[in-house]
């Protein structure tokens, strides 16, 4: 399942915008319908200009699915979407990422050694009480654990229905990897905090100094590492300064940021407020920068900032660039097909379990 990292040749850092766009588009008129290229709603704007169609991560990855024609799906985002991709695509198509290096760092604050030991370790304390759930934002290993152990996967749109799945399932739920959106829903479903315990996987234990044995939601010690940079200092300059204006969050904000909001919702959910919202509404929005600055140039009639206005877009995501693209679409005119993403089959078997199980409820 580990891909070979192939490095950019030098010649495509020295081409200029407008030669590596003209060369794109030539690219993508040359293949038509046998090329994809799906592009995350956090991509840069140089990117999504290139992009066939645009989403959040699972969204993607079912438009590859249904595209039975697309021999080539160029995946502009981050590796574990690019996996989802292959792993619902057939095996005459090929999936690439153009920047390896455009990893998660989520996803990558849950190894599926760290899982299995703490599986182990939970296990002993808890027995047979625990379900899985890991967010789509997790690796294919992952989410081959959660579905030979019975779970499923979850998105920012679905965890609620998710969680109260699970919830009828087991006694317990073991949700990866980002506690705060784990948090975050389950507190939306009734569970107190102090029934939910952290579990860091670097040191194998609990934060969490009350009763175990009241524990319902365990969740992994992970995060976005956009996401989290917001703040209740940044809700508070804005109520300050914008008294008139909405907040609306990623749920993978912290909890006191989430509360202190107007609203919380996925990707998709914000897209569709800030669309459906009135002409002259205020809105502060904390989410990736790209897609903020997105939505500012595309509604010049509401008045649209970001929660922190000191906020970087996401780095990994970032490493997807023109010069990566264009690298990557030449790769395939050159049938040298580099940074190809294959997931093996057993691994694709036990993941898609687990997403099978999700889509089937929500």
């Amino acid at each position: 399942m580990d891909q070979e990292q192939s490095f950019l040749p030098e010649r495509y850092r020295n081409l200029s915008e407008d030669e590596m766009q003209i060369r794109i588009r030539e690219i993508k008129e040359q293949f038509g319908e046998k090329l994809f290229i799906p592009g995350h709603h956090y991509q840069k704007d140089e990117i999504v200009e290139f992009a066939d169609a645009t989403g959040d991560s699972l969204q993607l990855a079912q438009i590859c699915q249904a595209n039975e024609k697309a021999e080539h799906i160029v995946f502009c985002g981050v590796h574990f979407m690019a996996e989802t991709a292959d792993m619902l695509t057939t095996d005459e198509q090929t999936v690439y990422l153009p920047d390896m290096r455009a990893g998660c760092s989520m996803a990558d604050m849950a190894d599926i050694e760290q899982t299995e030991r703490a599986w182990t370790k939970l296990q002993g304390q808890f027995g047979d009480t625990i379900i899985p759930l890991t967010y789509v934002n997790s690796t294919a290993a992952i989410k081959a654990f959660v579905g030979r152990h019975g779970g499923a996967t979850v998105t920012s749109s679905n965890a609620h229905t998710m969680v109260e799945w699970a919830m009828t399932q087991k006694e317990r739920i073991l949700f990866l990897p980002d506690q705060h959106l784990g948090r975050n829903t389950a507190a939306d479903l009734g569970i107190a905090l102090n029934e939910m315990a952290v579990w860091d996987p670097i040191h194998d234990r609990f934060e969490y100094d009350g009763d175990l044995e009241k524990v319902k939601v365990i969740l992994w010690k992970g995060h976005c590492s956009v996401h989290e940079n917001f703040t209740v200092k940044n809700i508070e300059w804005v109520r300050e300064t914008y008294p008139n204006m909405n907040i609306i969050v990623h749920p993978e904000c912290p909890y006191e940021v989430v509360a202190a909001s107007d609203q919380n919702g996925s990707t998709k959910k914000i897209i569709e407020t800030i669309e459906a919202a009135a002409p002259g509404t205020e809105w502060a929005i904390g989410t990736e920068m790209n897609l903020v600055n997105r939505l500012i140039a595309s509604h010049p009639d509401k008045k649209i900032i970001s929660l922190n206005p000191y906020m970087c877009p996401c780095l990994t995501m970032n490493r997807i660039d023109l010069p990566h693209l264009l690298w990557s679409l030449e790769s395939i005119v050159a049938n040298e097909h580099v940074n190809v993403i294959t997931v093996d089959e057993e691994t694709t078997k036990q993941s898609l379990l687990a997403l099978d199980r999700m889509l089937q409820r929500a």
